[in-house]
């Protein structure tokens, strides 16, 4: 159950924060569809590959692609003004981090994996999909250089790998939690120390 309704929660969110960035760099319909697609479902194609699941698995799963392309649909039919306040108002991507932090935590840890695996499918579930969009966005990763991100999704993956976590109701606190921080991060622009070696 929260499985899925995390996956609903992160497909939306991501899908539309892929719709978003392809509109900001001006690219067609098209685009933003394939954009909005690799954002929602990049991140947990990668996790399957790096912890032994099937990749073809992503494919299996109509229903999210069904939703995430009606959303999209209805997301580039909002007046453009609506849209533009939208992009100021940065949340998708911190819901769309914190649910598929927690879902990509739960898979690797459903098939026994050691900590580190855990906490490595929280990130790359949460942020792999941000990752690609970017990159095929011709733009720096924002998750390496804009605000606390991946940490946020790094801690998810330490909680449920360290068997803290027992009922679904600790499951969606973790996912509020990770959630909460990541909009405080944004909103006090919190940053990692960066190592600068320029003059």
């Amino acid at each position: 159950m929260v499985w899925d309704v995390l996956n609903v929660i992160g497909t939306l969110a991501f899908c539309i924060s892929g719709a978003l960035v392809a509109m900001e760099v001006k690219y067609d319909i098209i685009g933003i569809y394939i954009l909005g697609l690799i954002t929602a479902f990049g991140g947990g194609a990668v996790r399957n590959l790096m912890i032994g699941l099937p990749v073809a698995d992503v494919w299996q799963q109509t229903s999210l692609f069904i939703i995430a392309l009606i959303a999209m649909t209805l997301f580039i039919l909002l007046p453009k003004s609506f849209i533009f306040h939208m992009k100021e108002w940065s949340i998708f991507d911190a819901i769309g981090l914190s649910a598929f932090a927690v879902q990509g935590a739960m898979a690797a840890q459903s098939m026994d994996m050691p900590l580190l695996a855990v906490m490595f499918s929280a990130s790359i579930t949460g942020a792999g999909g941000g990752i690609i969009r970017d990159v095929l966005a011709q733009k720096r990763p924002s998750v390496f250089t804009k605000e606390v991100y991946l940490l946020w999704a790094i801690m998810a993956g330490f909680i449920i790998g360290m068997d803290w976590i027992t009922t679904d109701i600790q499951l969606y606190f973790v996912f509020g939690a990770i959630l909460a921080l990541r909009l405080l991060s944004q909103r006090f622009n919190w940053n990692l120390p960066i190592r600068n070696l320029s003059a």
